[in-house]
């Protein structure tokens, strides 16, 4: 087995082991995971481009316990190929391009400013601060729900379903994880059904408004928002998160950051490529195909290892090593090809507000205790990150 996805050894620092791997061949066939993973920036990027591969959908079984999430992911963007994908992202991309985020960067901003500005007052009185509370875990939440115009009695409970739900994600969530995903997915359909009705009734400026007048049916609308809300939440959590450990764990980097706001937009690439919040893309094969001259045949699924790419040293010089100003920066973050994250924009908008405002509110930032690490592979996060001031 290339690598044990629920080793905390492997969990706190995976690279080397892809590093290992990669010298060996671009692609492995992973045992436990059930399916070969590509560890080359090449390998991972054929993986998300090709079109003999597809994201093809398999109801989580057994299918009767599993109505509302299988009913999410059936009319999610990310989970169809050919026309019925076309369709759908064309009618998503059209919505979501009506300037919503220019509308929410200021608030962004605001918000990022006011969420330092606490993190920072209680970094001073305490000694230190847990960042993931104060600022990774709120602004995502508040953007997200701000972005598809959610009522304010629904907003504290987003990041509780967001989390149940992409646990479902992991190799081997148990079966007390499988039962809250499904709890969270119905507790969500039944919010965004609600939603929609009213918003049909009364349409505001929001993207769930303009989602009613671009031709979606009523699931394809929910498992849109669902999509938004995980993707959206969970990946911009973590990208705060893993990218300010990175920076207080390079010293260095940081006050090069503090000393130059110009390397933000760089930064936040590097951030994400340095150490990814998605570490595995999994998509299915079509037709006989190979990837990286592995066989991959019809109906077998095959992993990109996202992380593993974004250490590539064929691509990036040095990638152990965190460059605030790295050019190019050909990550594969945010995926590529008919995949590629609608809502990239957003989320370097969010990024770059938090650098922002902790350059200004704490430009002495440093590690006060080692971090806490959440016990999951692939989505890469942290449970606690104290700094102090």
């Amino acid at each position: 087995m290339p690598f044990d996805p629920a080793d905390a050894a492997f969990l706190d620092d995976p690279y080397p082991t892809f590093a290992a791997l990669r010298a060996v061949a671009p692609v492995h066939e992973h045992p436990l995971l059930g399916m070969p993973v590509a560890v080359s920036h090449a390998a991972c990027s054929d993986v998300l481009r090709a079109r003999s591969l597809g994201r093809i959908w398999a109801d989580a079984e057994p299918a009767a316990d599993f109505p509302a999430f299988n009913l999410l992911h059936r009319n999610s963007l990310l989970e169809r190929e050919g026309e019925s994908h076309d369709r759908l992202r064309t009618l998503v991309a059209g919505a979501f391009n009506r300037g919503h985020t220019a509308r929410l960067e200021p608030a962004v901003r605001a918000l990022a400013d006011k969420l330092v500005a606490e993190l920072a007052v209680q970094a001073r009185l305490t000694g230190s601060a847990d960042l993931m509370a104060h600022v990774a875990h709120v602004l995502p939440v508040e953007v997200i729900a701000e972005l598809l115009g959610l009522p304010d009695e629904l907003r504290p409970r987003l990041r509780g379903w967001s989390t149940a739900i992409v646990a479902m994600y992991e190799p081997d969530p148990g079966d007390g994880r499988r039962a809250r995903a499904e709890v969270a997915s119905a507790e969500f359909v039944d919010a965004l059904r609600e939603l929609v009705v009213h918003r049909r009734a009364h349409p505001g400026d929001d993207l769930v408004s303009d989602l009613i007048t671009a031709d979606l049916d009523a699931d394809e609308l929910v498992g849109t928002a669902a999509l938004l809300l995980m993707a959206g939440h969970e990946a911009t959590v973590n990208v705060i998160g893993n990218g300010v450990l990175a920076l207080v764990s390079c010293p260095d980097q940081w006050r090069r950051l503090v000393a130059d706001p110009g390397l933000d937009a760089t930064a936040v690439e590097e951030l994400i490529r340095f150490d990814p919040p998605l570490q595995l893309f999994e998509r299915t094969a079509v037709r006989d195909t190979t990837v990286a001259g592995h066989a991959v045949p019809e109906g077998t699924k095959v992993a990109a290892l996202l992380g593993a790419a974004a250490h590539d040293p064929k691509v990036f010089d040095h990638p152990a090593e965190l460059d605030v100003g790295r050019r190019p920066n050909p990550h594969l973050g945010f995926g590529l090809g008919v995949h590629y994250c609608l809502g990239t924009p957003l989320a370097r908008v969010e990024a770059a507000a938090v650098l922002d405002a902790l350059r200004r509110r704490m430009p002495g930032m440093a590690l006060a205790a080692a971090p806490r690490r959440r016990p999951d592979f692939v989505m890469r996060g942290l449970r606690e990150l104290r700094v102090a001031a």
